[in-house]
């Protein structure tokens, strides 16, 4: 428990002293260091340039929605392919196997498939971020093994009350996987909600862009005009006093405090046996 413990807090108080210096005073917080986890003094000035910048509110919708339709759309497509590739009888099972895994071990890159969503005309829309990550042949494997730890009787029982693969996917087989679709649903809304090389090639509007893409420009980039942009917020002598640092990890917490909101929900099915009950002796 104490080793537990300490890596714990080695992952905690980074995150916390984040928070805290974008809560502090500007004149205070450059010279916090990384182990404070109260701030110095108090100021939402940060927050308020962040908020207030014209770009940023969009940014956030648009990741929002990449992230929303993006993940729902991969569980039901990666459901769907994982319930077909673990039906009994299915012809041609280990050909559809090796070329997927011959997909996913020899990527093809980036041009081919650029050229292939600027030939379709998705280029400068969000889908083409949405559409291009559909099914992620990794989860489809980790998939197939929570749908084959489905009794198969189950299903039989609900193909005699005449439902078929569609209903039976629904309303039997995902069901008794919930802890899989949490678990993978958690690892594609992250990707989604961090994905910034696809939206920043594929998007060039400012408006359409998610999230992640104006936080790489100010954080690594360094674009200051990016958060600040043309904005009144502050006057000149405002201006000159803030702690850019600090600016930083302001737009760092909005931007991952969306994707720390899930966690809640997703986590209380890992400790579920949903099998429980499935079959009756």
């Amino acid at each position: 428990m104490i080793i537990m413990l300490f890596l714990t807090l080695t992952m905690l108080v980074p995150l916390i002293n984040l928070v805290a210096v974008s809560f502090s005073d500007p004149d205070l917080s450059g010279s916090m260091t990384g182990l404070e986890i109260i701030p110095r003094g108090f100021s939402l000035i940060n927050y308020q340039i962040i908020l207030s910048n014209p770009v940023i509110v969009p940014a956030l919708f648009n990741s929002i929605f990449i992230t929303g339709v993006g993940t729902f759309l991969n569980i039901l497509l990666t459901a769907m392919a994982a319930y077909a590739l673990t039906r009994p009888g299915l012809i041609g099972k280990k050909v559809f196997m090796v070329f997927f895994i011959i997909m996913m071990l020899f990527d093809p890159g980036l041009v081919p498939e650029y050229l292939v969503v600027r030939d379709v005309g998705l280029i400068g829309n969000r889908w083409s971020v949405i559409l291009v990550m559909a099914v992620n042949v990794y989860y489809l494997v980790i998939m197939m093994r929570y749908f084959e730890d489905v009794p198969a009787s189950i299903c039989e029982a609900a193909k005699i009350d005449d439902a078929g693969h569609l209903k039976v996917l629904l309303s039997v087989v995902m069901p008794l996987s919930k802890a899989g679709i949490a678990t993978l649903t958690m690892f594609y809304g992250v990707v989604r909600w961090n994905e910034y090389v696809r939206a920043g090639l594929y998007i060039s509007s400012m408006n359409m862009s998610p999230l992640q893409v104006i936080l790489r420009k100010f954080i690594v980039q360094g674009d200051v005009a990016s958060i600040i942009g043309q904005q009144n917020v502050l006057n000149y002598n405002e201006l000159a006093q803030i702690d850019y640092s600090a600016l930083q990890y302001a737009t760092i917490v909005v931007a991952i405090i969306p994707i720390l909101l899930v966690y809640p929900l997703v986590l209380k099915y890992y400790t579920k046996d949903v099998m429980a009950g499935g079959v009756k002796g």
